[in-house]
């Protein structure tokens, strides 16, 4: 087990006070504060350093954490408004235009969102910008075309070295939301067929999480989002790490690390410098 939290001074979106509004989604060089021709190979040597001189049980990791594309929920919702679909719509499957549930696709905005991230990928991979070690992603229809559009079909990566492991904790928010529920296993397969796309061990063919009467609590979101964490840290020698997934968990995550909320909009990617420490010693099974 671990504890986690954010190094600031890296990224304009790691400041406490930073304003995700003025930041928007994809930032010149993804808001390192550092835009200098060199700018990354600097970046990556002073991580090394970080995790070079660290004190036993104790490591860096550099999350890319990046919130799905505009989904057809998020445009019933804005139609409707925030108190409207949170105590009615959201619990419906669709009105007479749109179909929000279960597991609603990315829209065409949001097919270009998640083109956009591939571009700023694309635009920083030639200055020296790390790939990531590993990717994951949630198990939902739009946080996996994201992942898809971004990273698939060479580029970001080279040609046939693109895998993502999909976390079912990685899944947004659940409960009463249609939206939120997740396709069968078989047809997650299906759309977004092996060896790409594997699942880790357990992950069960029906959604066994979701309840039409209880959304989930924060406090639970945060503690949801820390297993996460867990999980991504016990590959100790990957260091830069890929997150597809969405709004409420990304805020789960931030949570576990002790920051408040960023309101990430569709299509954005949140980079941070994370401390990592183990709670359980060094030599335990915990590192």
């Amino acid at each position: 087990m671990y504890t986690f939290s954010i190094v600031t001074g890296y990224f304009a979106q790691d400041d406490p006070n930073a304003n995700p509004a003025v930041i928007g989604a994809l930032p010149s060089h993804f808001g390192l504060l550092d835009d200098s021709a060199d700018r990354w190979s600097k970046f990556t040597t002073r991580i090394a350093e970080l995790n070079g001189s660290a004190p036993s049980g104790t490591m860096y990791k550099v999350l890319f954490l990046g919130r799905h594309g505009q989904g057809f929920h998020n445009v019933a919702e804005a139609k409707y408004g925030t108190e409207a679909w949170d105590e009615y719509w959201s619990k419906l499957y669709g009105d007479a235009d749109i179909i929000w549930g279960p597991d609603p696709l990315l829209t065409n905005l949001g097919i270009t969102q998640a083109q956009e991230a591939r571009s700023a990928w694309l635009a920083e991979v030639p200055s020296e910008m790390p790939i990531p070690d590993r990717c994951y992603a949630s198990p939902l229809h739009r946080a996996l075309s994201t992942w898809e559009i971004t990273f698939s079909g060479g580029g970001v990566f080279p040609q046939g070295d693109e895998r993502v492991m999909i976390l079912e904790n990685l899944r947004e928010e659940h409960g009463v939301h249609t939206c939120d529920m997740r396709n069968p296993l078989s047809t997650i397969q299906r759309n977004f067929p092996p060896p790409v796309h594997s699942f880790e061990p357990g992950f069960t063919e029906d959604d066994l999480i979701w309840r039409p009467d209880e959304r989930e609590t924060k406090e639970h979101i945060k503690a949801r989002a820390a297993t996460v964490l867990n999980i991504i840290c016990t590959n100790q020698q990957d260091v830069y790490i890929s997150v597809t997934a969405h709004g409420g968990i990304i805020n789960g995550l931030l949570a576990a690390m002790g920051r408040t909320s960023y309101a990430l909009p569709t299509g954005g990617v949140l980079p941070l410098v994370v401390r990592v420490e183990s709670v359980t010693g060094p030599g335990s099974s915990g590192e």
